[in-house]
Order: structure tokens, then sequence, then C-alpha cells
């Protein structure tokens, strides 16, 4: 077994024990400190390392029920953290019988849509930013599985990972036959898999990561200069003690339970009563802008100390200063809208899509506090309702926007639009990043659901597009868009 380990932080960078962020930090920094190139591997295990793993199959059948949504069950189920031989023989004998006779269009199909309904909310944050950084220092990035590429690939694919090494199924004219192609990456044969990738790409193993959580990846965390144990069950983390590896603890992401629905009744009451107080406290003004300033700092204060939410600020004078300014924050969570007004207080209004004019408590109140809906699947509709917010900044009212136009499903920030930007041209204002973290903690992608917990903000200095050319400012879109990307993956403490 290679003795050799990942650098090891100093007593000092390490932070008091157990310190798990600490731990990531100190590896982040010499991952970005050691050597670079694609000859260094970067190589993840999937279930328990990616992704946090599922409850066990029978409580999906018995939530999705048979036919296609038992299909649905043993691929959830399988998404185990530290698989045991057992568990993954009987995945093997469930998955022999469940994916015989479908074709693989199908099963990619179901793949994607098991992905966006639950698998997303499971992805490890940490294991993002992991990644991210190993691809900034310009590593071969390496998705590894025993599973099956029906549930690997689809997140791969979110998480911008295209190498995939999994167990693969056999077929015939395009319809699975119910055997596997080959060896089964489970133990050695994830070993030798790795191994195989490595001579075929030029990789240098002795300088390569491994992350994985499970004692039956030994044999491929026994193979790269610097192993990693991620989440490590009790015999892989004596073990990784004993050869002095490094070991990081990433937080559980577990569905919602009971107490953090009542928190988010309770948020939804909290944010209708703070506010209609808001609007009653200032109505003796009869401004409708001083009323829905305090509309929104009642309502957001009262939803997120309902919740459970702190929002630690970095930044914060960039948020008030210079006034007006397009404000643009990146999209994961539905609570993006209480997180942001609470972030940057009075004399902002924002631009959303039409959809969430139906939204019955989020709508009406948007709608009060002038927010702008647009119509994102007619461009020339969407242009016409943007023309008026040039003169809305002109007279002295900011904007906030996401210009992804749409949340993601990892912490990535996806393509940005460029209306915001011409907008801001054109009022002769700055743009502002607003760059959020941890909202996708608080609230999965598509729930409304949140838990308790903290999320960050990073306010950023301003960024004047007064001299861009309309025409070509594709270059300067994209650098801002890095910019919110590298703040994510080195906060500024």
């Amino acid at each position: 077994m290679s003795q050799a380990a990942a650098p090891r932080p100093a007593a000092e960078d390490r932070g008091r024990p157990g310190d798990s962020s600490a731990d990531l930090r100190a590896m982040l920094s010499a991952i970005r400190s050691g050597p670079q190139g694609p000859e260094i591997a970067a190589v993840f295990d999937f279930g328990g390392t990616v992704v946090d793993g599922f409850p066990r199959a029978p409580l999906y059948r018995r939530a999705f029920g048979g036919g296609p949504r038992g299909l649905s069950a043993t691929l959830l189920g399988s998404i185990r953290n530290g698989l045991t031989d057992g568990e993954y023989s009987r995945f093997l004998q469930q998955a022999a019988q469940a994916l015989a006779g479908r074709t693989e269009d199908e099963l990619d199909d179901l793949g994607v849509q098991l992905f966006r309904r639950a698998v997303y909310g499971h992805l490890y944050p940490e294991a993002w930013q992991l990644i991210r950084t190993h691809e900034a220092a310009g590593h071969t990035v390496v998705l590894t599985s025993s599973l099956t590429r029906f549930q690997v690939a689809p997140a791969a694919a979110a998480l911008g990972v295209q190498h995939v090494l999994c167990t693969e199924m056999a077929t015939s004219d395009g319809v699975l036959t119910g055997y596997t192609a080959g060896k089964t990456l489970w133990r050695h044969g994830k070993a030798d898999a790795v191994r195989t990738f490595a001579s075929a790409n030029g990789i240098d193993l002795s300088r390569s990561y491994a992350y994985a959580d499970g004692v039956a990846d030994l044999p491929l965390l026994a193979l790269v200069g610097h192993p990693v144990a991620v989440n490590p069950e009790r015999k892989l983390g004596a073990m990784a003690s004993d050869n002095a590896w490094p070991s990081l603890a990433f937080r559980p992401r577990r569905a919602p339970r009971p107490l953090d629905y009542l928190r988010t009744i309770a948020g939804f009451a909290a944010l209708l009563g703070g506010a209609v107080f808001g609007v009653l406290a200032k109505s003796y003004t009869g401004q409708r802008r001083k009323m829905a300033d305090s509309l929104m700092a009642y309502g957001t204060a009262a939803t997120l100390r309902a919740l459970g939410v702190r929002v630690r600020v970095t930044g914060a004078e960039h948020a008030r200063a210079p006034r007006p300014a397009v404000f643009l924050f990146n999209h994961q969570s539905q609570f993006d809208v209480i997180i942001v007004p609470k972030v940057l207080g009075g004399g902002v209004t924002g631009i959303g899509k039409k959809e969430l004019t139906r939204n019955p408590l989020f709508g009406p109140l948007m709608r009060f506090v002038g927010v702008t809906f647009i119509d994102r699947s007619d461009t020339h509709r969407a242009k016409a309702a943007l023309a008026p917010v040039v003169e809305t900044l002109r007279g002295g009212l900011s904007i906030a926007v996401s210009p992804e136009g749409t949340r993601s499903y990892t912490p990535e920030v996806g393509p940005f639009k460029k209306g915001a930007f011409h907008i801001a041209h054109q009022a002769g204002v700055p743009v502002i990043p607003v760059v959020i973290r941890n909202a996708g903690e608080i609230s999965w992608r598509n729930s409304m659901i949140a838990r308790r917990g903290t999320v960050d903000v990073a306010v950023l200095p301003p960024i004047d597009v007064r001299d861009w050319d309309p025409v070509s400012m594709n270059e300067q879109v994209e650098a801002v868009r890095r910019l919110f990307l590298a703040t994510l993956l080195d906060w500024p403490e």
C-alpha cells in the first residue's frame, strides 16, 4: 500500500480538532500550491464521496411503487455510503431483473429525471469545490463508480466531469440484456479501470489524488500518491489514521425533516406578517417606495428569524454604495428572493421570470415592490419589458437580477445572459456582484422547504461597464461569471 499522502496541514492551519472546514481549506490550499497539469488525476468515487447516500432500496419501493417506479427505487436505493460486498451483489441481481429488456435511451432519460428529482439534492457542495479546484490546477478529473452510467452520468454532466468510469451493462441492438459487460468496478475492478485509464491518458498515478469513503475502495486509494478518505466508515478511518492519510468530513445531505416543514410554515407566516406590518408602519407617508422598502425589511427579517437562517455578509459596504446599481446574484434557491433583499436593504427592486407571478405568496409581494417580470420564452417581449428598467435606474432605484436566468442544480454558476449588463451600460450605472454560498444547503433547487443554517454572502466591489462595447461584451460578461466562481472556490475571509 502506498505510504505517500497529500500534504497534511500544519497544526495552526487545521483549526481545532474535528474542524472539517479547516481541513477542507487546507486541502484546497495544498491542491492550488501543488503540482499542476493534466498528467495528475483527481479520481472521485461516487456514492458517499460525491453524493450522499439514499435510504435502503425497500424504503424507495414503498415510496415509488412497482413497475418503472420499482426501477427508480433500485437505481436510487443503490446509491449508498459504504456499500458492503453483499449489498453490491444484491444490487447487481436487482439491476439484472429491472434493467433487462429496456433500451439505453429509456434508461438514460430515466437517469436524468431521477437526478433532477432527487439526486441533485444529495450532491456534496464540498465535492464540487474540490472538483473545481482540481480543474483549476489543470488536473484530469475522473468520476468512478461500481454503479451504472444511468445513475452516475447525469451527476457527472451537472458537475462538468468529462471522464466517467462505471460498471457497463451489456446490450443487444440498444436493449439491455440484464448482464454486465466485462468486469464490474467493485474493489480491484475499480482500481484496474483507473489503472487502464491512467495508462491510456498519460496519468502519473504516483502524483495523483483519489477520494473515497469505504473499505471496498482501498485498492483505489492504494493506487495513488495522494489518497484521501471522505466521510470514512470506521474501518477506513482507522486505516487512514494508521497511514497518515488526510480525512475530510462533508456535511450530511439529508431530506427535510418534520421540524423543517414546521419552520417553513412559520417562515411563510412570518413573511406575510412582517410584510403587512412593514406596509402599515410606513402607510402614513403615502409613498409606495417607502412602504415597499419597509415591507422587505420587516418581511425578510421575520422570515429568516422564523426559519433559523443566519445571513453572514462580507463586503457589506458595497451593498450600500454606489447607488443606483445593478446587483447580480447567483441563483440556487427559492429563498434567494428573501436573502438578497435582506443583504441589500432598501432602494432596490428586481427582475424576475414571468412564472413567479403565479406564486401565491411571492408573486403579490414582488409585484408590490415593483419587480419587473419578463417572459423568457419570448425574446422580443423580454427586451420590451426591460426597456423601462433603464429609466428606473436613472431615477435612483437599484435593480437586483440573476444573470443565470434560472436556478442551478449544483453550486456551479451557469452561463450569464447579457440583458442586465446592457441595462447597466445604458443607464450608466455599475454592476455589483453578490455571491451567495450555501443557499442550496438551506433549500434545494426544486423545494420550498427550508432548513436552519448559515448563508454566506460576499458583495464584491462595483464594476464599471460604461466603456463596454454593447456589441461585443461576451468576454467581459464571462470574466464576471468567472469572478463568481473564483469567489465560491476561495471565499474571502
